[in-house]
């Protein structure tokens, strides 16, 4: 992968480049012309002359000769004296269109072609120019203009260059001749900058039915107009450049860092506006990125540690265009010494609790001090850990054009320069004002040659003779690419999968800013942080160049991703895996692999390198030999809640109509059916003793019914509304919950068995009062943790023993239908009718995956690694909740799928529907 300031010199155009000119510098066009000779003789004035061309630029003259070997001359017009049309008797062949530019001071760059600091020499002749194919009061015309305009005072001198550039723009229409097709449909026409780094070059954006093209005002791009197809289109971004929210990056290319164009439109507003036009068009069809649910698939080790700080970066606003945001990554090793690298010994890494300026106690007390004696705003480094002159400090050998054009034509000073790895690492711990952090090459095998003066740039001598070539790389590395590769190792380690949320956390999260960076020792100058500036309210020119330069100096805090902490990966024995139990079962299925019916309901994604691999193939086997193995209809309703028996052989279902009934699967026929109450049922559950069910109603009541005796034998008024659900773990001192209309959840201490008086021996040990009527709720395994769902859209988190509430989050905008935790109980999921699924990290709070599945969710179930969730189109559609990804849809009816149970060892899922329908599905 190529960076985007990486630029190959294809062809002589290339020589001159926007870099060349002052930060800012407009470009405005050029003028074919001859140098001639100071000292003409009417002999040989023709022989002497150099072919090129004259750039006018806002604030300078550029002449580009044709010869490579000649260098390129500036005519700064701060340092020019006069510029007028010349005429001499030497001349007397062609006096014609001859001009003069007498300037102090000549600047000239790149002679025979190579990159190296720039020479500013004094200069007492004119420099004599003959046009080619323009009169000379044309080309003086406008040099003139901007050469008084640089003898005003600064903020005059703005004005009036940003007049002209007004002007200019305003009188350059798109070139239609340019479509492709002069039967596209023109959509909108705007003006906007390109961004690449250090350069912003403006110009007439166009966007059709069919094509997006950029016709920039000036020709200094290999091509008049660039072109886009909207069909290649994958990816719109919208960004923040230089704190404003102007800024739009497009991508044609799938999985790719680097973009294809990178705009900033006049105001956010235009943006916005360009960026709906944009996404409406027919032929654009943006790709799944694949990255909605980056966190959660990080968590899962689907994704790499690399690939998810690079998501954070884009997702902040961070973008290999814009070197005052470019991506941001951790130094991970603290050991550059050893001869070998080991990775299993914690004192290797570096501590990514702490930003890099409190990483040395001594340095971070310094800091502090001035921090408690500084007025406000008060900041802890006056430096940052990004920022251009950071980032061209590392990609000095890969990008030598961009340091010049940042340090005004110069390298800078050799002992400054990046020598070596050990040294910078040095530097950042002890320093005063270096807290940088590092770059994605650094973790990028294939660039590793930024580390090589493969140019052989002359970089100079340092102080202790050595002369500054290619980067000393640690002794445990080979060589620049073996220490790339050995840090992406490191960072990819299980040190670094355990400790980065802490980084995370610094540098994107919560202790980004405010109170817990004040905490953390993390702290930086005001105006790096987003909101400090609003630079559309400026209206002073020279205030508003004084601000993009400071910006540009200290660099710019990422966009918060996270107000909470970040959760933490699951390490490789956390993450969760299929039941041992099971591997009975995949051998009975694997021997009946070759009598899978082909014309069965299920459909699978999984494909077969999947199936094969540990350690959750028997699961994936089952799921993916699914059927629908038996159906009935015996209730009049919905059917609210189905469980089968601990014998696997009864199937217990409540309806809104009020009744329970039990039916057999093996002799497939209803064996009873009761009548409980005259109002709807809404829950129930098995009692573990296999004799009785204890069934919930919206008459607020428990209803334990016996089957030995057939009938209901005690019943609790539990709560002042109907109750909801129930949740009920099978263990000594059981627990019982239950969710009510009444806006609380009562939780409920019951023996495992029913007593002598046929009574079930419940006491209410909690009450968890909410805002609104609860709708669901589910309890962890150990009984710790209870979460609920409320008719708002709310869902809460309580500590059962204390009865405190942890944390609630509006996290639907309609009821929500079910809430389950993970099988490992640290995360929890939840559904509604606005047919979004949410997962949350129970530890943290921070919501880590939000997928719209595009049908209301109904009922959930979690087994594994897999989410069942049944929605109201009656398709029940099964999750791979590592990978992100649904992988089997089961579907034979069409009514809402309202109430489903798994048995995990026969593998039976049942589901129960508004129709009052019930199905059966099993593994072959």
């Amino acid at each position: 992968m190529k960076m985007a300031f990486i630029k190959e010199f294809k062809d002589h155009r290339d020589r001159f480049s926007l870099l060349l000119l002052e930060p800012g510098e407009i470009y405005f066009e050029d003028f074919s012309a001859n140098l001639l000779p100071s000292d003409p003789s009417s002999v040989d004035v023709d022989d002497r002359k150099s072919r090129g061309r004259i750039k006018v630029c806002s604030k300078s003259l550029v002449f580009d000769p044709q010869d490579t070997s000649l260098p390129l001359i500036k005519f700064p017009f701060h340092q020019c004296e006069k510029i007028s049309e010349h005429s001499h008797a030497l001349f007397a062949k062609n006096t014609v269109n001859v001009i003069a530019v007498q300037c102090k001071q000549i600047i000239e760059m790149k002679a025979d072609n190579i990159i190296g600091p720039f020479k500013f020499k004094e200069n007492k002749d004119k420099c004599i120019f003959r046009l080619n194919f323009c009169k000379a009061e044309d080309f003086l015309a406008m040099a003139c203009q901007l050469h008084r305009a640089s003898t005003l005072p600064v903020m005059d001198h703005d004005s009036m260059i940003a007049a002209i550039v007004f002007s200019r723009q305003n009188r350059v229409p798109f070139d239609t001749s340019r479509l492709d097709n002069l039967f596209e449909k023109i959509v909108m026409e705007t003006t906007a900058e390109r961004i690449t780094p250090l350069v912003v070059n403006p110009g007439r954006v166009l966007l059709t039915s069919a094509r997006l093209y950029f016709q920039p005002f000036n020709n200094v791009e290999n091509v008049p107009v660039m072109k886009f197809k909207l069909s290649d289109i994958k990816s719109i971004l919208k960004r923040r450049f230089l704190q404003q929210h102007v800024g739009l990056e497009i991508y044609c290319s799938d999985n790719s860092h680097t973009s294809d164009l990178y705009l900033s439109l006049a105001s956010q507003e235009e943006r916005d506006k360009f960026y709906d036009a944009l996404v409406s068009q027919e032929c654009v069809n943006l790709t799944e990125s694949g990255q909605e649910n980056m966190t959660y698939r990080w968590q899962n080790g689907q994704v790499s540690n690399f690939d998810y700080l690079m998501y954070l970066n884009s997702e902040a606003d961070r973008s290999f265009n814009d070197l005052t945001q470019y991506p941001v990554m951790p130094w991970i090793i603290s050991d550059y010494t050893s001869s070998s690298l080991d990775l299993n010994d914690p004192a290797t890494f570096r501590d990514l609790s702490k930003p890099i300026g409190a990483l040395n106690p001594e340095r971070l007390q310094r800091f502090k001090e001035r921090y408690n004696e500084m007025p406000p705003p008060k900041f802890l480094y006056g430096s940052h850990y990004s920022a251009p002159g950071f980032v061209l400090y590392y990609l000095l050998r890969k990008a030598p054009e961009h340091a010049l054009c940042l340090q005004t034509g110069k390298f800078d000073q050799p002992d400054r320069l990046f020598k070596s790895v050990k040294e910078s690492w040095d530097n950042v711990l002890d320093l005063p004002s270096d807290v940088k952090e590092l770059i994605p090459e650094f973790f990028m095998p294939e660039m590793a040659d930024f580390l090589e003066n493969r140019d052989s740039l002359q970089l100079g001598t340092r102080q202790d003779g050595s002369k500054v070539n290619h980067v000393t790389v640690p002794p445990w590395a080979e060589d620049p690419v073996d220490f790339c590769k050995k840090l992406r190792e490191a960072l990819e380690s299980d040190y670094v999968s355990r400790n980065l949320h802490n980084w995370i956390d610094l540098i994107f999260g919560y202790k980004q800013r405010g109170e817990e960076a004040e905490k953390a020792d993390n702290v930086y100058y005001y105006l790096t942080y987003e909101g400090a500036i609003d630079l559309e309210n400026v209206t002073s020119a020279q205030e508003r160049a004084s601000l993009r330069s400071q910006i540009m100096e200290f660099g710019q805090i990422p966009k918060q991703l996270f107000l909470k902490p970040h959760p933490a990966r699951f390490s490789k024995q956390e993450v969760p895996e299929v039941n041992s139990e099971l591997q009975e079962e995949k051998v009975e299925i694997e021997n009946k692999a070759n009598d899978v019916d082909p014309g069965k309901e299920v459909i699978s994604n999984l494909d077969e390198d999947d199936q094969l691999r540990s350690p959750r193939p028997n699961l994936r086997d089952i799921i993916d030999r699914l059927e629908a193995h038996h159906s009935y209809k015996i209730h009049k309703d919905a059917v609210t809640a189905l469980r089968i028996s601990t014998d696997q052989n009864i199937i217990y279902s409540v309806s809104k109509d009020a009744h329970l009934k039990l039916y057999s699967i093996e002799d497939k026929h209803q064996l009873r059916s009761i009548n409980v109450c005259s109002m709807p049922l809404s829950s129930l559950v098995a009692m573990p003793d296999g004799k009785s069910v204890l069934v919930a109603s919206w008459d607020n009541s428990l209803h334990l019914y016996s089957v030995d005796f057939g009938r209901v034998v005690h019943t609790i008024q539990a709560h002042d509304d109907a109750i909801s659900q129930m949740c009920w773990h099978n263990t000594e001192g059981a627990v019982l919950a239950t969710a009510s209309w009444d806006s609380s959840v009562k939780v409920w201490l019951c023996s495992r068995t029913i007593d002598a008086s046929m009574k079930i021996d419940a006491c209410c040990v909690a009450e968890l009062e909410h805002e609104t009527g609860v709708t669901c709720l589910d309890i962890t395994s150990d009984q710790s943790i209870l979460v609920s769902g409320t008719k708002d859209g709310t869902v809460y988190q309580w500590q059962i023993e204390s009865q405190a509430m942890l944390r609630h989050s509006h996290s639907h905008n309609c009821s929500v239908n079910a809430v389950k935790f993970s099988p490992d109980d640290s995360q929890v999921v939840s559904a509604a009718d606005d047919g979004y699924l949410r997962v949350v990290d129970i530890s943290t709070g921070t919501e880590v995956f939000s997928k719209n599945v595009t049908q209301p969710a109904k009922c959930l179930a979690w087994v594994g690694d897999f989410l069942f969730v049944g929605n109201a189109s009656g398709e029940v559609c099964i999750w791979d909740m590592v990978k992100v990804q649904p992988v089997a849809h089961l579907q034979e009816h069409s009514s809402a799928v309202c109430s489903l149970d798994i048995c995990v060892e026969s593998f039976t899922i049942i589901c129960g529907f508004e129709d009052g329908k019930v199905i059966l599905w099993k593994g072959r």
